[in-house]
């Protein structure tokens, strides 16, 4: 036993010695204060959600989850009937390997939104809170809020799914509220990548991307699902790929009683589109395609 307090003595003595401790390297050590958020900028989200609210894992490389990191606003990229999309950078200050460029999609609430079909969309969905169900049905302030949240989860969640499924969509990097954050498609400049409506292709480029759209709308309907809105706005062209965009509606072409029907307007606005440019598309042919796909 004195063997040890003697260690322990001695061990005391070393720490308490002023000559022994050099504190210089770490009086540099960059702290929260020495940056502050300037106007159209906040600290991440990041490390304030849940990990429920962030992306599938692996997350890809390109993401910023340091909380030193700042999300600074740098316009708009879109405005639609029911949300705003932002291009937004995820930077870590004085540190260029930790920069990103994100889409984020923020929800209005049903008093400011123009979308008025989404009943349509929503049948056959489940609300796992029964004062949201009743607040949704009553159409209350609480009501209105669940309803903007219920659309940014969904998209996250929808996203998450077809992502993990391989299906051509953003990374969904994060949902908090009624946000969304999701990787940006387009260059490291900002310039947001071209819907398929505004390409000017000549036949058997056109005809690659019809089959790369037909790809796609068979993983979603080997998942039981139907993008429900689908059309050549809401599919970008980045280099030479298709991806796919706007997924809050996403139909359950079982559970919805208009799944099919949705399904088939899906059909019928992409081959309507390749019609119209001399590449003939059979939209009925492909409606048995996918039902079929739905059902292996």
């Amino acid at each position: 036993m004195s063997d040890l307090f003697a260690s322990s003595e001695a061990s005391s003595s070393r720490l308490s010695g002023a000559s022994t401790f050099d504190a210089s390297p770490f009086e540099s050590v960059p702290t929260f204060a020495d940056v502050e958020p300037a106007d159209g900028q906040r600290w991440t989200t990041w490390p304030a959600i849940t990990p429920s609210e962030r992306g599938p894992l692996p997350w890809p490389a390109w993401v910023v989850t340091s909380a030193g990191a700042l999300d600074t606003e740098l316009g708009i990229l879109k405005t639609g009937k029911e949300a705003d999309v932002f291009l937004l950078e995820r930077a870590v200050p004085d540190d260029p390997a930790q920069r990103t460029l994100l889409a984020a999609k923020r929800y209005r609430d049903t008093d400011h939104s123009s979308f008025h079909r989404s009943g349509v969309y929503t049948e056959g969905r489940s609300t796992r809170n029964t004062r949201d169900t009743r607040a949704l049905a009553k159409k209350s302030d609480h009501g209105r809020a669940v309803a903007a949240l219920q659309w940014s989860f969904a998209e996250f969640d929808a996203l998450c799914r077809m992502w993990e499924l391989g299906a051509p969509v953003p990374y969904p990097v994060q949902v908090n509220g009624t946000e969304l954050l999701m990787e940006f498609i387009g260059d490291a400049s900002g310039v947001a990548a071209p819907r398929l409506a505004a390409v000017r292709s000549d036949r058997d480029d056109l005809a690659d991307l019809y089959d790369q759209i037909v790809d796609l709308m068979r993983i979603f309907a080997a998942a039981g699902f139907a993008h429900g809105d689908l059309s050549a706005y809401n599919l970008l062209l980045h280099d030479g790929r298709v991806r796919v965009i706007d997924l809050p509606q996403i139909v359950d072409i079982i559970a919805n009683p208009r799944g099919l029907d949705l399904l088939h307007r899906d059909c019928v606005n992409i081959c309507d589109w390749f019609t119209r440019r001399r590449v003939e598309r059979d939209a009925e042919e492909l409606f048995a395609e996918l039902l079929a796909a739905s059902y292996a």
